[in-house]
């Protein structure tokens, strides 16, 4: 737990705030002072007077500008965004359906370009943000029945890095946290086998918890980080 106050004053957008990983970071937040804006699909399950909620599709480009106008009405400034939500479907190229590879860019490439173009549009009036964009350790890794999602996790990497020079000149810095494996919801769509043999191969072999994640984030998202921009931090060793 950090000081309660440290976020007091910033208003934090996460996107896939409803479960997993995205719900962690929202009320890690929420628990150190941030007003927190959640992008979700379905309806919100944070309760807290500080968490204003939109459903919201980052799949779809139109769906994310109307909740950005949606969410103007609440407030007009955003420092911190986590670009979160993302989708899995892990199959053999040959067998992936086209429209699950089609929805893994939608969500987990364009969502995080649209989220993030909308909010420094927002950031530039105050010259300060923090973009952090949620990858994966299979953009590093590369497994086998993962081509699709593992291209849109390195293509990430490389939206922010582009992003990190297009905005510094507003203040705005822009990174990447690699995760590893984590228990949620998508992990669970994997052999568990296949995953526990990735794992045992890291230098840090073990799963990561939230608060690995969230030590990262805090890095990123703090006031003395003003110059690290452009990087990507893997977990667990991964490089």
């Amino acid at each position: 737990m950090m000081n309660a106050k440290i976020y007091q004053d910033k208003v934090v957008l996460v996107t896939g705030s409803r479960r997993g990983v995205g719900k962690a970071i929202a009320e890690h937040f929420l628990l150190n002072g941030a007003t927190v804006l959640g992008f979700a699909r379905q309806e919100a399950t944070i309760k807290h007077p500080q968490y204003h909620h939109f459903m919201v599709d980052v799949g779809d480009p139109d769906s994310v500008v109307r909740g950005f106008a949606a969410l103007k009405k609440v407030t007009d400034s955003i420092q911190i965004v986590v670009n979160n939500a993302a989708v899995l479907t892990s199959q053999y190229s040959m067998i992936m359906p086209p429209a699950a590879a089609q929805a893994m860019v939608n969500v987990n490439l364009m969502g995080p370009f649209m989220v993030s173009r909308e909010a420094a549009k927002l950031m530039r009036k105050r010259k300060w943000g923090r973009i952090i964009n949620i990858g994966s350790m299979a953009a590093s890794l590369e497994p086998i029945g993962d081509s699709m999602y593992a291209a849109c996790k390195a293509g990430l990497s490389t939206l922010a890095n582009v992003m990190a020079k297009e905005f510094a000149s507003m203040n705005v810095t822009c990174n990447t946290l690699g995760i590893n494996a984590i228990e949620s919801d998508m992990l669970s769509q994997l052999p568990r086998d296949k995953i526990e043999e990735i794992i045992s191969s890291l230098p840090i072999a073990r799963f990561s918890v939230s608060d690995d994640i969230l030590n990262v984030i805090d890095f990123y998202a703090a006031e003395r980080s003003s110059s690290i921009t452009a990087q990507t931090v893997f977990l667990g060793g991964v490089n």
